[in-house]
């Protein structure tokens, strides 16, 4: 994945090893659970599904679509990252459902509409050239593309300038703007964390909790998706919707 912000840093052996303690132990368990629930919920029902990745990481994704019964392919820059995954995938007995391969997100080595679904989690914001990413994703996918953002009106503002990789903040023009000119039709949205992420990382469990169940209830306020500090992006390459339609009901009249 070429044009992404502090891809040396991420590449980096030590910083594999320690991805998943850093961010996901203490209260970072919440947004774990939360961008896990976000992908099912997008993705639906994915057992037999051909499944696309971008930026699989150490593979917390990757593994819990095979779980589920997908097909999946996670593509990633970082081989220090997708050796994490690759064990993840064994301890799991789920290896035989994942290929890992190593690439760039600007020119996916796939042929056009070759997945039934194309995702990204935590890669928009180290996009520099987020329109050509999001272009490429749209090309391999049947119908959908789920994605997320860091907002540019949240919390996240505070301390985006401490991170090492920097990070790239969205507008929800910018986003409806990188959908149309990728050719995808927006089918819902979903805003959540106005505690921003670096927060809950640094607390322990019972700490974040109390401050999680305040969260949802500003985050479900009338300001909520306003000032939420991320954004969940579910899609549909433009055409796709009336296409199903159109075969769901040659089968029904076929009976």
């Amino acid at each position: 994945m070429r044009s992404v912000k502090g891809k040396e840093w991420y590449q980096a052996d030590e910083v594999a090893q320690e991805y998943d303690s850093k961010r996901f132990s203490k209260g970072g368990r919440l947004i774990d659970r939360r961008e896990k629930e976000a992908v099912l919920a997008a993705l639906g029902p994915v057992e037999d599904k051909n499944v696309l990745e971008i930026a699989c990481g150490t593979g917390r994704f990757t593994v819990m679509l095979a779980q589920e019964g997908a097909n999946v392919v996670g593509l990633d820059i970082s081989r220090a990252m997708m050796v994490q995954g690759r064990e993840k995938a064994r301890e799991a007995g789920v290896a035989d459902r994942i290929e890992f391969l190593r690439g760039d997100a600007a020119r996916l080595p796939f042929p056009d509409d070759h997945f039934d679904a194309v995702f990204a989690m935590r890669f928009f914001h180290l996009a520099d050239t987020p329109a050509k990413f999001l272009a490429e994703m749209a090309r391999v996918s049947k119908g959908q593309v789920f994605f997320d953002t860091f907002n540019d009106q949240s919390l996240r503002v505070a301390y985006n300038w401490l991170l090492p990789m920097g990070s790239r903040l969205y507008s929800e023009n910018d986003v409806h703007r990188l959908l149309d000119d990728a050719g995808l039709e927006l089918t819902d949205a979903k805003h959540d964390f106005v505690v921003p992420f670096g927060f809950y990382r640094k607390v322990p469990n019972g700490i974040a909790r109390p401050f999680r169940s305040l969260d949802l209830t500003v985050g479900n306020s009338p300001v909520g998706d306003d000032i939420a500090s991320v954004s969940y992006w579910n899609a549909n390459v433009t055409g796709a919707s009336e296409a199903e339609s159109r075969a769901t009901n040659r089968a029904s009249d076929a009976e």
